[in-house]
C-alpha cells in the first residue's frame, strides 16, 4: 500500500477565529486523501503548542522563522509532500526561499484580496484611496512573481483569478467554498403567517446594508419579519433602530458558534446574500449562501456570474440587482409565494450545492490535482 502523502497548510488565522471553511474541508474531507497537518497563529500565547497531533498553534512572532521553528517542536519540515499558505504572501515567500532544502511542492491558498477589501473600505469611509491603489499595483505584480514561482494556484474561484491575479500563469485548482454533507440541518418550520428572513454575516458601510434594509421597509410589515445575526449587534440596533414603526420586524443575534448560526438559520424561510456588485464580493459566491442551503433555506441573492453559474432563477434561488427598487420588488414576489413553494426551492437549492459544491467532491478534486503536480 502506497505511503500517504503529507500537507502542511500554514493558515493566516488566528486559533480563535471561526474556521468554518478550514475544519470541513482541511480537517475532514481532505484528510481521506492526504494526512494534513495545520498551523494557526497566535498573538496571546510566547510558546509553540500542539492543540492535537495534526493542528499547532504558532505564535506570530516566530512567522519569519516559521519552518525552523516547526523543526525545533518535532515537526519535521522535510516529511512534507506540498506545503500551501493562505493568503499570507510573504509566508509564502519563505516557504518558496526554503524549497530546495526540503523539496517539498509549494501551493498558495488566496481565499480573499484583503487589500482590496481595506481600499473599499476607505472608499465608503469617504477616504482617498489613490495612493492605496497604486500601493496595490505595485505589491500585486510583486505577488504574481511569488505566486507564479509556486507549483500551484487555489484561488476560491476563476474570476478572482482573472480580477485580482491576472497574470498568474502557474498551474490552478479551484478551492471553492461548499457544503458540507455532515452538516445538514432540518428546516424547522414556524405556524407564524409571516415570511420570515435570515441575514448573516458582516454589517458595514462597504456592504450598503442600508440598501436592503430600505427596501424591507416599504413591505406591509405584517408580512414579513428579518433575523440579523452579526458578530456587531450593536451597529445593527443602530441601523434598524432608524426605521420607526419597524422594531417588532426585526431580531439581531450574535451567533457565536457555527452550530448555534445552523440553529437560527434553520428557524427562518429565506435566506438573504444581497452585496453590491464589487469585485471583492462579485468574485465568489458568500459563504453565508452555503451556510442557508445547510437548512434547505432558499436564499435571495445578487445576480453575478458566481450566482447564476449555479443557481436558476426562481427554481432554486431568487436573483436580484442591488438596488431598493429591485429588492423590494423580488421581496413581494417571494412574500406572495407559498411556503410550500419557497420550501421546495431551498430543498432544489441543497440539493444543487450537494451536486456540485459539496466539500467531500471539492476535497477529492484538489487531491488528485495535487497528486499530479
Amino acid at each position: 500500500m502506497p505511503t500517504r502523502k503529507k500537507l502542511l497548510y500554514i493558515t493566516d488565522q488566528d486559533e480563535y477565529t471561526d474556521h468554518s471553511f478550514i475544519t470541513p474541508l482541511f480537517e475532514t474531507y481532505l484528510k481521506k486523501h492526504l494526512t494534513v497537518d495545520i498551523v494557526y497563529f497566535t498573538e496571546f500565547k510566547s510558546d509553540f503548542e500542539r492543540k492535537d497531533a495534526h493542528r499547532f498553534t504558532m505564535p506570530t512572532r516566530y512567522k519569519d522563522i516559521l519552518l525552523d521553528e516547526l523543526n525545533r517542536n518535532d515537526v519535521p519540515v522535510d516529511t512534507y509532500d506540498y506545503v500551501m499558505v493562505r493568503n499570507d504572501i510573504t509566508i509564502m515567500k519563505h516557504v518558496l526561499d526554503e524549497k530546495d532544502t526540503y523539496h517539498y511542492k509549494t501551493a498558495f491558498r488566496l481565499s480573499m484580496p484583503k487589500r482590496r477589501v481595506q481600499i473599499r473600505c476607505y472608499m465608503a469611509e469617504g477616504e482617498t484611496a489613490f495612493l492605496d491603489k497604486m500601493t496595490d499595483k505595485f505589491k500585486t505584480y510583486n505577488e504574481t512573481k511569488i505566486i507564479n514561482a509556486c507549483d500551484v494556484f487555489l484561488p476560491t474561484s476563476p474570476s478572482m483569478h482573472k480580477e485580482f491575479f491576472p497574470n498568474v500563469t502557474t498551474k490552478t485548482i479551484i478551492c471553492s467554498p461548499g457544503i458540507d454533507p455532515k452538516m445538514l440541518h432540518p428546516n424547522i418550520q414556524h405556524r407564524s403567517e409571516e415570511k420570515r428572513f435570515i441575514y448573516s454575516g458582516t454589517l458595514d458601510k462597504v456592504r450598503e446594508f442600508r440598501t436592503v434594509l430600505d427596501a424591507f421597509s416599504k413591505l406591509d410589515p405584517d408580512t414579513w419579519k428579518l433575523i440579523i445575526s452579526t458578530r456587531d449587534p450593536q451597529y445593527a440596533a443602530e441601523l434598524v433602530g432608524q426605521y420607526n414603526g419597524l422594531e417588532d420586524n426585526f431580531e439581531i443575534h450574535d451567533a457565536q458558534t457555527k452550530d448555534e448560526l445552523l440553529d437560527l438559520i434553520a428557524k427562518a424561510d429565506i435566506g438573504v446574500a444581497l452585496l453590491p456588485d464589487f469585485p471583492i464580493y462579485s468574485t465568489s459566491t458568500p459563504v453565508k449562501i452555503f451556510d442557508y442551503y445547510t437548512s434547505a433555506i432558499p436564499c435571495i441573492m445578487t445576480n453575478a456570474k458566481h450566482t447564476n453559474t449555479v443557481f436558476t432563477d426562481r427554481h432554486d434561488a431568487w436573483f436580484c440587482e442591488f438596488d431598493q427598487d429591485a429588492i423590494q420588488e423580488k421581496l413581494e414576489y417571494i412574500i406572495s409565494l407559498s411556503k410550500d413553494t419557497i420550501t421546495e426551492v431551498g430543498i432544489k437549492g441543497q440539493q444543487r450545492l450537494l451536486d456540485i459544491k459539496n466539500y467531500e467532491k471539492i476535497a477529492e478534486d484538489i487531491a488528485m490535482k495535487l497528486e499530479a503536480l
